[in-house]
C-alpha cells in the first residue's frame, strides 16, 4: 500500500499548529479529540477515509496537535519564514511516509510523534 495520501495532504499538519500553550481546559479538550482516532495505523487511516482526503488531515492535525503539546514545542522557534516552514513541511512529509513504508500496521499516533520529533532535531 503506498502511503502517498498522508503525505501529500498532512504537511500542513505540522506547521498549521501555531506556537502556543495550551490552558488546562484547552489541553484536556485536545486529549479528548484526539482519543477515539489514536486506534489508528497506518493503513487503517487511509483504509477508513475511503479517499476523503480531509479525514486523514483531520487525523493527522489531531495526532500532530497533540505531539506538539505533550512535546512543549513553539513551532515558531524553529520557523518563522514561509521557506522555513515549507523546509519543514517537506521534513515532515518525508518522516511521515518513512514511518509508513514498509509498516502499513504502525500506529499512527506514533509515525506522527516521530515524525514531529525528527523534524524539529529533538
Amino acid at each position: 500500500m503506498r502511503f502517498d495520501k498522508i503525505r501529500l495532504i498532512s504537511g500542513a499538519a505540522l506547521i498549521a499548529m501555531p506556537g502556543f500553550l495550551y490552558a488546562d481546559e484547552a489541553a484536556e479538550q485536545m486529549v479528548q479529540d484526539a482519543l477515539p482516532v489514536m486506534y489508528h495505523t497506518c493503513a487503517s487511516v487511509i483504509e477508513e477515509a475511503d479517499g476523503d482526503d480531509t479525514y486523514v488531515l483531520a487525523i493527522v492535525e489531531k495526532m500532530t496537535a497533540l505531539s506538539i503539546y505533550n512535546r512543549e514545542i513553539n513551532i515558531e522557534e524553529h520557523a518563522t519564514s514561509d521557506e522555513e516552514k515549507a523546509q519543514l513541511r517537506e521534513a515532515f512529509l518525508t518522516a511521515l511516509k518513512e514511518g509508513c513504508t514498509g509498516d502499513e500496521n504502525a500506529l499512527l499516533a506514533g509515525v506522527v510523534d516521530g515524525a514531529v520529533k525528527s523534524t524539529l532535531g529533538l
